[in-house]
């Protein structure tokens, strides 16, 4: 049989559909390591998008109100002058250890107290008010004390308030400005102790014993440029308990002879004010009554001036007239008027008078009614 007619028990070899080529398995695992790294570079960026907004905002931070700060990098303040103070508000800074903040407070007002020369005294002593009990002796490194300028030993204590007026300098310049601070103050009340008797610092001139105080203070931070201002609250001095009750009967003893000897002056000055007074209108009246009285005699002198050559004329007429001016002075009221001259040789008068006309009462206009 010829190969073009196959033999009939003979079944020709079906026909396959024709498939792509396989794809190789090193393209396959290829392609997902490329979207693998894809994928994962996506999230490393959201990552480091995060970071960064992290970043951004971790340096963000606020300086409160009544406050300042300075930006330390590296240790050393940003800025130059009143630059490196951060006002309040929002500011940035990089992140620590670059950045540093310093905040400072300049609104508040600070307290210190020294009892440096102070007795002891525990805190629940502190808070109640109450005394510790006397002892005949100070205890060495527990009692504090001063020496006066007398000589004499007493407590002292006092409570400073400051402001911070420079807060670069108050920061930077000393490490531990308040414990200078401290310093001053315990310095200062052994300062004006010397400078005072025991009776002025602790009842006669308390006053003038602060003033020291502050001024000595105020001396030594203005020299050494702290960056404050000082207010001194309260200087409370104290003799030793062991003496304190009889100091203080010595001092009340001389408060109240100061007392007497301020009523006695001040009894003095009002009997002197009041002499001095009385004197001075003693003297005015009687500058008065001279006056008055040199007036009536020039007056007088006067009038015989001006009678005078009248009476050179003819005396006894004057006279005469004189008299009946008296008697007209005299007389002005009387509703009868009787005239009794007298005799020539000087012997007396005999003169009768009946009364057998009954009196007329005058009225309120001084003129008696017709009878």
């Amino acid at each position: 049989m010829s190969p073009d007619h196959p033999h009939p028990d003979h079944d020709p070899e079906p026909q396959r559909p024709t498939l792509p080529a396989p794809t190789p398995v090193e393209d396959a695992g290829a392609q997902a390591l490329s979207e693998a790294l894809r994928s994962s570079f996506s999230i490393v960026k959201f990552v480091m998008l995060g970071l960064v907004v992290i970043f951004i905002a971790s340096g963000v931070f606020t300086v409160p109100p009544n406050q300042v700060a300075v930006l330390l990098r590296f240790g050393k303040p940003v800025g130059v002058g009143k630059e490196r103070l951060l006002q309040p508000g929002l500011h940035w800074k990089l992140p620590y250890p670059i950045d540093e903040i310093v905040p400072i407070k300049i609104g508040e007002t600070h307290t210190l107290t020294s009892k440096a020369g102070w007795y002891f005294v525990t805190p629940e002593e502190e808070v109640s008010g109450q005394r510790p009990p006397e002892l005949s002796f100070l205890r060495p490194g527990v009692d504090g004390y001063t020496l006066t300028g007398d000589g004499n030993i007493i407590h002292v204590r006092a409570t400073l308030s400051y402001r911070i007026s420079d807060p670069l300098a108050y920061t930077f310049d000393f490490a531990r400005t308040t414990n200078l601070l401290q310093s001053i103050l315990d310095n200062a009340l052994a300062y004006a102790s010397a400078r005072f008797t025991a009776d002025d610092a602790l009842y006669r001139d308390r006053a003038a014993f602060q003033e020291v105080v502050l001024r000595r203070m105020t001396e030594v931070v203005d020299r050494l440029k702290l960056g404050v201002t000082l207010d001194v609250r309260e200087v409370r001095t104290s003799p030793p308990l062991a003496v304190e009750t009889a100091f203080n009967k010595v001092v009340e003893a001389q408060q109240q002879g100061d007392t007497r000897i301020r009523e006695a002056e001040s009894y003095a000055r009002g009997a002197t004010n009041k002499a001095v007074g009385e004197a001075s209108a003693v003297a005015r009246d009687g500058v008065t009554r001279s006056n008055a009285l040199i007036a009536t005699v020039q007056a007088d002198a006067t009038n015989f001036l001006g009678l005078l050559p009248s009476y050179e004329r003819n005396a006894s007429l004057l006279a005469r007239r004189l008299q009946a001016e008296a008697v007209g002075r005299v007389l002005t009221q009387a509703q009868f008027k009787t005239f009794l001259p007298g005799r020539a040789d000087g012997r007396p008068r005999e003169v009768r008078i009946q009364l057998n006309k009954e009196l007329v009462v005058p009225t309120k206009g001084g003129a008696a009614p017709a009878p």
